[in-house]
């Protein structure tokens, strides 16, 4: 019995008992989860673009994030750094369109799986070659982001707000929202649509799917920058950052891989439901539940709703 209440009242009395650590606890977990939902939403891009999980998305945001440091440290303007940043991320777009897409055309899925695979440790090799293996640090204040912490008394109880935190939430929402609205009412998202369902029926119409890989990865390389900019700001910019884009994938799985609502719904669940059972029945087994708390969702769904919250369900005849 002693078990049972320490695993299921214990914790809903100490949310009502300290309801200030409820909402540090809370607002922590919205600003995780906006950012796996923003690291989700590249993978959601170019897997309905081209029906591949793109492994390398991870790394893309570690390399975009060190152009912009590496740039800045040569004593590049934060801005120009910025601006160069995303034009290295069109080339990379357009040499991947040019030099594995548009070359395994009609191929398998899982050759353009492992040419991810591929790309990955060679985006790692350039950036240790070109940037070095130390931890960089992000340039906050001369992207203008905010520093320091707004500290709000709430019940009795002080929550403290990081300025990059908020910043971080602020940004990634309006680029989830405005991507999810320009795919959605854009002649360029109802191509991108058209090229998701049938890639043969949008040749017929006169889309080009070379147009549309470029246009979907550089999306997906200014979204990676984006999410490495924001990590960085919040630690440090190094190849260590991948690991975090593994928490897409359950991410994904939650919400559907090809559901940008379903990208949203998931990060906030992963990135609210770890930082409550960290806290909260993190004690009970020793810590460390925020690490594979979100794989544990993940198979869960992968056996009784495989297809996620908002993905297609998929129904073979036979």
């Amino acid at each position: 019995m002693h078990i049972l209440y320490l695993i299921f009242v214990d914790p809903f009395v100490q949310m009502a008992g300290a309801p200030d650590l409820l909402v540090q606890t809370l607002w922590e977990g919205l600003v995780g989860g906006v950012l796996y939902a923003l690291i989700a939403l590249g993978f959601v891009l170019i897997f309905k673009a081209s029906g591949v999980f793109n492994f390398a998305q991870g790394i893309m945001m570690v390399f975009a994030a060190l152009t912009l440091v590496g740039l800045y440290e040569k004593g590049v303007p934060a801005w120009l750094a910025l601006i160069l940043a995303i034009g290295i991320m069109y080339l990379l777009a357009l040499a991947v369109e040019r030099v594995v897409l548009r070359p395994l055309v009609n191929q398998p899925d899982i050759m353009l799986f492992m040419a991810t695979f591929g790309l990955t440790y060679l985006l790692i090799g350039l950036g240790e070659f070109v940037f070095g293996g130390n931890p960089k640090e992000m340039p906050v204040a001369a992207l203008g982001l905010p520093k320091g912490s707004l500290d709000f008394k709430i019940l009795g109880g002080l929550v403290s707000l990081q300025k990059i935190d908020i910043a971080a939430a602020v940004i990634a929402s309006a680029m989830v929202a405005g991507l999810a609205l320009f795919f959605q009412h854009t002649r360029i998202g109802r191509a991108l649509r058209a090229v998701a369902d049938d890639h043969q029926a949008a040749l017929s119409v006169g889309i080009s799917l070379n147009q549309i890989w470029v246009i979907v990865w550089f999306t997906a390389g200014i979204v990676a920058l984006a999410t490495g900019i924001m990590w960085g700001a919040r630690s440090d910019v190094s190849f260590a950052l991948q690991v975090i884009s593994l928490k897409a994938l359950p991410v994904l799985i939650l919400g559907g891989f090809t559901s940008v609502p379903g990208a949203i719904v998931g990060g906030l669940i992963i990135g609210i439901g770890e930082k409550l059972g960290e806290f909260y029945w993190g004690p009970l087994v020793g810590g460390g539940i925020e690490s594979w708390l979100a794989y544990v969702l993940a198979l869960a769904f992968l056996l009784f709703k495989p297809e996620g919250l908002f993905g297609e369900k998929i129904i073979e005849r036979i």
